[in-house]
């Protein structure tokens, strides 16, 4: 090998680097686990609050090579919500809304009326956008009207006015309905950050009006539900100074020094053994900072100094004196919230005031970051102004060329806003978003027309993030929820077992597969897996991946399909031994003849792929890129890994056999006849394709929410439940018959039903959920309890299900297109697509003959179409190192003597020990998958199993067959070209 030691380098930095980014996983876990061993009492149960509370007191301290506890959270490999439970939701922003805002009183005529409820019935089968189908709409509702009539009011003036075109209204329709979900994605992470989620997930997703969300650990969804729903609030309110509170923040100081004085016995004895920290010696510097100001501006001045400097200690032991206010480090925010809430404290301020939270915090000198805390005025509890008076606000430029904010006000708005900023010259006015502050711009002069600017040290992106924030009151913009799904806790600890037990078991049987057939070369073979799972884990670490349930089964699989290039490179050393080369010689060929069928085969598989992690979301995604890290690990792992070991053995002088005493004559001299039997297996695979066609039609599916909309609960019962009894039984609560399926064990089940799907309000998830427990109640001395839960809206469904098909399309378009360019002839081509075109059709047709025969789900869902993308692109591989073999075996001079069909079943027979080896590992760890890895993944592995059986069966006798047919045809028309030019030539001589 060349470039021998570049390899091992290579390697070494390689493992270092996974060593490192795998270690804030095990930190992370440590620390983790002594929260929870402080947090347990004698009864063996844990206090959340207390476990949280130790972790929040090292969030921002170095616990890790510099890190602090949460840089090293953020890179450890965070369990998915399948794991350890959680909230999963889909918001879809409500483009309604935008234009009824946008419309204003127009909104309320018929024509208007009737497009808005076209387009929302248009929208759940359609892909194109809200705004495109509600103008097709309108122009139907209402032929000769111009939307500029509708649309160009006083809110859209400067946008459009009344001469301008359908077109450029529709433009500034989708302008504005881009901006407000860019609002409602900022408002969401503001909303997500105020809950105080450990790891949310917060993602746009890409060319829809929709926003994810993943809440790890949440256990109230209804109180998501309320947070994440509904349009933000806007609201600009004075401010108070921290001078005009100086008695009030005495007095705060005061009951803190009597609190802290009540247990000073404890505190001393803390302070005498811990040493002094940088924290420490900031807050003695704010206490004499805070004292002195005290001291200069509060009446009290008389007071003994002794006495302040007491308060003033004991104030900033919480508090941090800031130019606004107060600020309170942000581990210590929970304790402040506390201490306020107390009636004792609250009677200290004024009536009118309300403490408020800003949006962001500072970092002190210390690294640690402090929240700054405003008081805020509200008389009445009302705000001085709200966000509906907003007619547009935009960034901008100042005449100095900083950025800037501006803000139109209606007239309303204006004579508000005048009053407002008159009696505010000199002093702050806070802008509020959901009880955040996002800014506190002084007030330079009174503002009377309702055009302002908002300047300071900003940046570009924060002067964006501004003007969305203001317009956020311009237009009411609710969030639907239009996917959800909650796991509780106790499945996501069973998907935990399952998801281990299952990579051990799968890993164990491989490992041990691997020394049964190739003996000593097998245990080469282990050590490369075992190094390949060891990069994989350092690569998804490095990603900050978030490991789920079906990422553990992309493990699995992996490892399985890690196999086969070990496999293909046996065998061809194998081979290269059998016709009687030297070891050596023999190491050095097998890997140069297999290089090429190891990429081609990967390369398809890795194409496949990169198509799933494009189009799947879920389950799906955390499948795909567990697959596509992978596949590259594994070609790493193989090429190089592999070779290095076998390399090693050479240099010793020390060679081994390929293969065990039992496996020993393992297909050797294979003769088998596949393609003069081909019309035979023509025959077989059409029967099947028909009796499946048949059942499609007289059958159908069983749909999955994923495709048709729904909500879907997973119920536990206390003991065994008869199905066909409790769906009776919910048929009266829910007004329909839903769909019931035993899934996992006897006393638990899967309920699927459309109950109020189509109703947005916000308690419709409430109404559904109690008439599935009603109905559940009825199974008598059987308490029933929901486990997990989901819910998909008929646009989200529509949308998936459209996806799903243009994923399979491109999967075959591309497998296609690489199959050409590689094989230089369409009869391969042709061959590839026809036999996954077949085995997507078997597959489907088992399907539906089984569906409700077999104990677990064959619902058509996203999962499945994981499932049949994950199958082509392992058929693809399969096939691919079979017509590989071909390409060879026709390249040979050996080739001219023998018939195509001699040569084709040569090829088929001298691959099929790297078939039968790669399909048994692989059906192996599915095997252990459905056996070991949960009811969650059980149908989705299923159909693997089913793809790699039948793709295993087409590669052989369906895509090699075809080649044989189209070759013989093309051949043929070769044959006979020349005999018709030279005829056509003598003819025109004549």
């Amino acid at each position: 090998m060349t470039n021998k030691n570049g390899i091992i380098g290579l390697t070494i930095v390689f493992a270092l680097i996974s060593i490192y980014y795998l270690s804030f996983t095990f930190v992370s876990r440590n620390i983790k686990g002594k929260a929870e061993a402080y947090a347990t009492n004698a009864n063996g149960q844990v206090d959340q609050a207390k476990k949280q509370a130790y972790i929040d007191s090292l969030w921002r301290e170095d616990v890790y090579l510099g890190q602090t506890l949460q840089e090293v959270m953020e890179r450890e490999l965070t369990l998915g919500l399948d794991l350890q439970g959680g909230m999963h939701v889909v918001l879809e922003v409500s483009p309604v809304d935008i234009l009824k805002g946008m419309a204003g009183g127009n909104a309320r005529s018929a024509a208007f009326q009737k497009a808005i409820k076209d387009a929302s019935e248009a929208q759940k089968s359609s892909s194109s956008s809200y705004v495109d189908l509600f103008v097709k709409a309108y122009k139907e509702a209402a032929p000769n009207t111009s939307l500029a009539s509708v649309f160009s009011t006083s809110a859209n003036r400067g946008k459009i006015s009344s001469n301008s075109s359908d077109s450029e209204v529709t433009k500034m329709l989708k302008t504005e309905v881009s901006g407000a979900i860019d609002r409602a994605f900022q408002i969401t992470q503001a909303r997500i950050d105020k809950f105080g989620v450990t790891n949310p997930n917060i993602q746009r997703l890409p060319n829809t009006n929709r926003i994810l969300v993943e809440l790890p650990g949440v256990e109230n969804p209804e109180r998501v539900r309320r947070l994440l729903s509904g349009a933000a609030k806007l609201e600009f309110c004075e401010v108070y100074l921290t001078n005009e509170l100086a008695p009030a923040i005495e007095g705060l100081g005061a009951f803190l020094s009597k609190e802290e004085a009540s247990q000073k016995a404890a505190a001393k004895a803390t302070a005498s053994a811990a040493p002094a920290t940088a924290a420490d010696t900031t807050k003695k510097a704010a206490a004499t900072s805070l004292a002195e100001q005290l001291a200069q501006k509060s009446d009290s001045t008389k007071k003994d100094s002794s006495a302040i400097a007491a308060q003033s200690a004991a104030l900033t032991s919480l508090f941090v004196p800031m130019p606004q206010g107060l600020g309170v480090y942000l581990k210590d925010t929970a304790r402040a919230n506390k201490i306020l809430a107390r009636p004792e404290v609250r009677t200290l301020f004024p009536a009118d005031l309300v403490f408020m939270w800003d949006r962001k915090g500072t970092e002190a000198a210390n690294g640690q970051l402090i929240l700054p805390l405003y008081f805020i005025k509200k008389q009445g509890g009302q705000a001085a102004m709200e966000g509906d008076v907003i007619v547009d606000a935009n960034h901008d430029y100042d005449d100095r060329g900083r950025p800037e904010v501006t803000m139109r006000m209606n007239g309303e708005g204006a004579r508000k806003w005048r009053s407002l900023t008159a009696r505010s010259i000199n002093r702050p006015v806070a802008i509020i978003i959901d009880n955040l502050v996002y800014t506190a711009p002084t007030v330079q002069g009174e503002i009377p027309n309702g055009n302002s600017s908002i300047t300071g040290n900003f940046t570009v992106e924060e002067t964006k993030d501004m003007s969305n924030v203001l317009k956020a009151g311009k237009l009411p913009a609710p969030t639907n929820i239009v996917e959800e799904a909650v796991v509780g806790s106790t499945l996501g600890a069973e998907a935990i077992r399952d998801g281990v037990v299952s990579s051990i078991v799968g890993l164990i049987i491989v490992l041990v597969f691997m020394v049964a057939y190739y003996a000593r070369a097998g245990w080469i073979a282990d050590i490369t897996l075992l190094m390949n799972l060891f990069l994989l884990l350092g690569v998804m670490a490095s990603m900050s991946f978030v490991l789920t349930l079906s990422g553990i089964a992309g493990i699995v699989l992996t490892i399985g399909m890690a196999v086969d290039a070990n496999v293909l490179i046996y065998e061809g050393i194998k081979a290269e031994i059998n016709e009687g080369k030297p070891f050596k010689l023999a190491v050095t060929d097998g890997f140069k003849h297999s290089l090429t069928a190891i990429i081609d085969s990967n390369v398809t598989t890795l194409l496949t792929g990169v198509i799933l992690w494009i189009f799947g979301t879920g389950l799906v995604l955390g499948f795909a890129t567990t697959l596509v890290i992978g596949l590259v690990t594994s070609l790493f792992s193989a090429i190089f890994i592999t070779r290095l070991f076998l390399e090693a053995q050479v240099a010793k002088g020390k060679t081994f056999a390929f293969y065990s005493a039992l496996t020993k004559n393992w297909f050797k001299d294979n003769h088998f006849d596949f393609v003069s039997q081909r019309r035979r297996f023509y025959i077989i695979s059409t029967v099947i394709i028909v009796i499946g066609i048949g059942s499609f039609i007289f059958k159908g599916f069983g749909l999955g929410i994923d495709f048709k909309g729904g909500r879907s609960y997973v119920v536990r019962f206390e003991k065994a439940v008869e199905t066909d009894q409790l769906r009776s039984a919910l048929s009266d609560a829910l007004e329909s018959t839903p769909e019931v399926k035993t899934f996992g064990g006897s006393d638990q089940v899967k309920i699927t039903t459309a109950y109020l799907i189509d109703n947005t309000s916000p308690d419709a998830d409430q109404q559904a959920q109690a008439k599935v427990l009603e109905g559940a109640s009825k199974m008598k001395d059987n308490k029933a309890k929901i486990v997990s839960y989901s819910k998909v809206g008929p646009t989200m469904a529509y949308d998936t299900m459209i996806s799903a098909v243009y994923a399979i399309l491109l999967a075959l378009a591309a497998n296609f297109a690489y199959i050409f360019i590689r094989f230089k002839r369409l009869a391969f081509s042709y061959g590839a697509v026809m036999s996954l075109f077949h085995d997507v059709v078997i597959i489907l047709a088992i399907y539906s003959l089984f569906n409700g025969i077999l104990p677990f789900s064959l619902d058509i869902d996203q999962a499945f179409i994981g499932a049949i993308l994950t199958m082509i692109g392992y058929s693809m591989n399969d096939t691919v190192v079979i017509y590989d073999r071909i390409r060879d075996y026709l390249s040979q001079d050996k080739a001219k003597n023998e018939s195509l069909p001699t040569v084709i079943n040569n090829a088929l027979n001298s691959t099929l020990s790297r078939t039968a080896v790669t399909g048994i590992s692989v059906i192996l760890v599915l095997l252990v998958l459905i056996v070991f890895g949960g009811e969650v993944i059980r149908g989705f592995t299923f159909c693997m199993l089913l793809g790699v059986i039948v793709g295993t069966y087409s590669s052989l006798f369906v895509a090699a067959p075809i080649v044989v047919d189209l070759l013989q045809r093309d051949n043929k028309k070769m044959a006979a070209a020349p005999a018709v030019t030279e005829t056509a030539g003598k003819k025109m001589k004549a």
